[in-house]
């Protein structure tokens, strides 16, 4: 449980980071590529740790192995550690975290600093929900 619970402070951490970075997203990304990567590294960390903590908790509560990153939300939400709807729509994550890992050249600014940074408040339902399930 420690090994989570430090994991969970990292994406805190993460979101700080992101958070102060995307206030001048729409300003900085394009032009910038030092805060471009920045905001990018911070989104993918943030993203992979969440995937982390997801297949910590199935591994500690000894649930199902996942055949991919996003079935471990759906795995969370089938067992009540995630709301079911909400695990489903989340595990989106694991497709974004792909996507930065390996279309990293193709991001579109528009799309980090319209479409995802507006999903961070996601990430915190996710740490809220994980919290409450482990009484963290």
């Amino acid at each position: 449980m420690e090994r989570i619970r430090q994991k969970i402070g990292k994406i805190k951490e993460y979101l700080k980071y992101i958070e102060d970075l995307g206030k001048e997203c729409d300003k900085k990304f394009k032009i910038d590529p030092v805060y471009r990567g920045a905001l990018l590294y911070y989104l993918y960390l943030m993203a992979d740790t969440c995937i982390a903590v997801a297949e910590m908790i199935i591994k500690h509560r000894e649930l199902r192995e996942p055949q991919s990153y996003s079935e471990a939300f759906d795995i969370l939400g089938d067992h009540d550690i995630l709301d079911k709807e909400f695990a489903y729509s989340f595990a989106k994550i694991a497709g974004f975290r792909n996507f930065l890992a390996h279309d990293y050249e193709e991001v579109d600014a528009q799309k980090i600093c319209q479409d995802i940074l507006k999903k961070i408040p996601d990430v915190k339902k996710f740490l809220q929900q994980v919290q409450k399930a482990l009484n963290l």
